[in-house]
């Protein structure tokens, strides 16, 4: 009897729970938005909502964003608005953007004027679905909803017992810089003697409308004279009166106004105690019209709930590809965000058919992606996409040949006309590397055409621009700076250009992937040329220093010889030439050597993980006969750099290649040289993971399963593919693709003998 009442009142005890107690934990519900969002380490990330590659990222914005400054800050303790952003990233700039704040009390337009007081325990932050409370002096609170589709917002609004309830739209936002470094990195003179932004209220309808032409890139850009960030905000409560601003000058049922530095409009209504007030905000780069047309098919009701579900929908659809049981739920967040952040950029930049080219400054029909960070995705965040969102790398490709089409060049870090920020024509890379793995969804005689273009032609200023930083005002493109020298001496010298070194040996990677294509379509001549200029980083090793060193045009070595680097010193870009690594060993003395050098690059702490260069440096190990010094380094960096933290990733993510870094390091295997359709082998960090992708329109998976895996045991024993054991240290895509189980067998010792 005893038991039957304990049983019955465990029936009734379960009963009174939440239905979803039990319901499995999507792996969407997994993501941590908050990583990488501190100031801190400068992760540059947003806990933004919206799809995967949304055109239209909306955040809360918790400072005035700037180049060197993201609108969220985990740290910040106040918000002065909720912005259509997009600034992709900390060292980039925003354009085209408009943010709202909702405001009661007394009317206060500027945004450090009308900032209010929030905590993270009254937040909630995922890719679908944000909310916030705000609090006034008064300690009044105003609830804020937030969830949107690619181009699209939409806000719940709930305002306290007021009389009156009021929304703070900014359409311009050029803030006075602190100094002249900041005036010069965020184009602070050019903007304000250029752009003119327009705002008008629309009373009979109930919306705002205006556009925003700002760039905060705009120096560094060529001139746009149709560019626009257009945009359209509705409300479902009837405006009461209303106004509009300029920096400090308040205009009280003016309608329409334009202005050139802050500008904005603000609109009230009648309110009661837990009255909610929706607000929805349609973007476009095409026109008001086409703004109107993308919140028709985005967002065309009400219902803010039915666009959460669809966004989330989204994400789980893209989250869902890949499987970790086993897995902790710290591992399931750290995993789970990382492929969040690797599946958000290039963004979307057309708009159903149609888009915006900052290459020619026109509409065209077609599709486009923009925000591409070249020289940091083509290491490992685009290799990633083939097996995460394989559908859209056909239309990438296609997008950066519109841009070819359009402007006469491939792009390098279009944001969103083409800055010049970093070097080389990466694209090639990505090309090249996506046709190795056998995708044809794309124009490949344009594609070569394209790259050859990079690889052969100089940039009609190649030889008249001599750059004294890294953000020169827009002359020309620059491409390959030095090409000229490249191809007569056989290196960038650093009397010409700076980042002589560097240039060199990206230049040679690129060459490397062209060469690739102009094979597969039998150019042997052009193959031979591109394979020889590939192997132009060897006329910049310094036998004498053991180093890549800046080169004189003379020949001779420049003094200077901690010069002619990107984002780096002479060990950083040491073991660079990822195109020809059996070279640069025999160019270093051989394997032990070339071993002993790596140990004292990772001895004396020259490896920097939070920046691209080295990205493939732990891997270097597999091509020296010594692959548990890269298994030892990718346990150590894969916790180490990446933490359930909102400073959980050590350094700016880059739009995704840190995430996409530990996302291949976790699986065990590294695409280190692009174009080469080869992966080195690593250490998986998870006892099992499932990947599902597409190939060729039909869907297959593979698991990898790390056998044995544990704290102990973090060393590779053997690997076997579908039961074969493999004798390299390498595995190509043609071997993953086309095979079901990747199995790692752990031990807590190196083996000495898989050489």
């Amino acid at each position: 009897m005893k038991v039957i009442q304990q049983l019955f009142f465990l029936f009734a005890f379960l009963l009174l729970l939440p239905l979803n107690l039990f319901a499995q934990k999507a792996e969407v519900d997994y993501v941590n938005s908050y990583i990488g969002s501190a100031r801190n380490k400068e992760g540059g990330l947003l806990p933004a909502v919206g799809p995967p590659f949304a055109m239209t990222n909306f955040c809360a914005q918790t400072g005035e964003n700037a180049i060197d400054r993201m609108p969220y800050y985990y740290e910040d303790k106040q918000i002065m608005g909720f912005i259509a952003t997009h600034q992709p990233t900390l060292w980039m700039g925003d354009y085209g953007y408009v943010s709202l704040m909702p405001q009661i009390g007394e009317l206060k337009t500027l945004p450090n004027d009308r900032q209010l007081n929030f905590s993270h325990g009254e937040e909630k932050v995922s890719p679908y679905y944000y909310t916030v409370n705000l609090k006034t002096k008064e300690n009044n609170i105003i609830k804020v909803e937030m969830t949107s589709s690619s181009r699209c917002g939409i806000f719940r609004l709930t305002f306290p017992s007021v009389k009156e309830a009021r929304i703070i739209i900014q359409a311009l936002n050029i803030k006075e810089p602190k100094n002249e470094w900041e005036s010069r990195l965020n184009s602070y003179k050019q903007r304000i003697d250029s752009i003119t932004a327009y705002i008008n209220i629309d009373i009979k309808h109930n919306e705002i409308t205006g556009y925003n032409p700002d760039r905060v890139n705009y120096s560094v850009e060529q001139k746009l004279p149709n560019f626009n960030g257009y945009f359209i905000i509705q409300f479902d409560k009837p405006i009461k009166s209303y106004g509009t601003w300029n920096n400090d000058n308040v205009y009280k049922s003016i309608a329409s106004l334009k202005g050139n530095k802050r500008l904005g409009a603000f609109v009230n209504f009648a309110t009661k105690s837990g009255k909610q007030i929706k607000v929805k905000i349609a973007t476009s780069f095409i026109s008001l019209d086409q703004a109107r047309e993308n919140l028709k098919r985005e967002i065309p009701a009400w219902d803010f709930n039915k666009v959460v579900i669809q966004t989330k929908s989204s994400w789980q659809q893209s989250l869902v590809k890949f499987k970790i049981p086993g897995a902790t739920d710290e591992q399931k967040s750290i995993f789970y965000t990382a492929i969040y952040h690797s599946c958000m950029y290039p963004r979307e930049f057309s708009e159903y058919g149609k888009y915006y080219s900052a290459g020619d400054d026109k509409i065209h029909k077609g599709v486009s992606y923009n925000d591409y960070s070249l020289w940091d995705t083509y290491r490992a965040l685009h290799p990633f996409l083939i097996f995460a969102q394989p559908q859209r790398v056909n239309d990438m490709i296609t997008s950066m040949l519109n841009m070819y089409k359009e402007s006469g060049w491939l792009p390098m870090w279009p944001n969103p006309a083409e800055t010049n920020v970093m070097i080389s024509t990466h694209a090639d890379a990505v090309i090249a590397d996506a046709y190795v793995k056998g995708f044809r969804g794309f124009d490949v005689n344009t594609a070569y055409q394209a790259m050859y273009k990079n690889a052969f032609v100089p940039t009609p200023c190649d030889l008249t621009v001599v750059e004294k930083n890294n953000r020169p005002d827009w002359i020309c493109f620059e491409g390959r700076a030095g090409l000229n020298y490249y191809h007569s001496i056989g290196y960038v010298p650093s009397d010409k250009k700076r980042e002589s070194v560097s240039r060199t040996i990206e230049y040679g990677i690129d060459d490397y992937c062209t060469a690739q294509l102009a094979k597969s379509l039998y150019k042997m001549a052009d193959y031979d040329s591109l394979i020889k200029w590939s192997k132009n980083y060897k006329n910049l090793y310094n036998l004498e220093s053991g180093f890549m060193a800046p080169r004189l045009t003379n020949g001779t070595w420049d003094k200077n010889t901690k010069g002619g680097f990107t984002e780096g010193s002479p060990w950083t870009y040491l073991f660079g030439s990822t195109q020809d690594i059996s070279g640069l060993i025999s160019l270093m003395g051989g394997r032990e050597h070339f071993a002993a050098k790596l140990d004292s690059n990772f001895i004396g702490n020259h490896y920097v993980h939070e920046n691209e260069p080295g990205h493939h440096y732990i891997y270097l190990y597999d091509y020296c006969g010594q692959p548990w010094k890269t298994q030892e380094l990718i346990r150590k960096h894969t916790r180490l750099n990446y933490q359930n933290l909102p400073n959980g990733i050590n350094g700016n993510d880059d739009c995704g290649q840190m995430s996409a870094w530990y996302l291949f390091s976790v699986m065990g295997f590294y695409p280190v040289t692009p174009g080469s359709g080869l992966y080195a082998i690593g250490a998986p960090q998870l006892p099992l993971i499932t990947m599902k992708y597409t190939v060729k329109g039909k869907t297959t998976s593979l698991s990898i399963l790390a056998k044995n895996l544990s704290e102990e045991n973090m060393y590779v024993q053997k690997v076997l593919l579908d039961g074969k054991t493999l004798e390299s240290h390498f595995i190509s895509h043609d071997q993953i693709i086309k095979h079901k189980t990747l199995v790692f067998v752990m031990g807590a010792k190196p083996n000495y003998n898989w050489h």
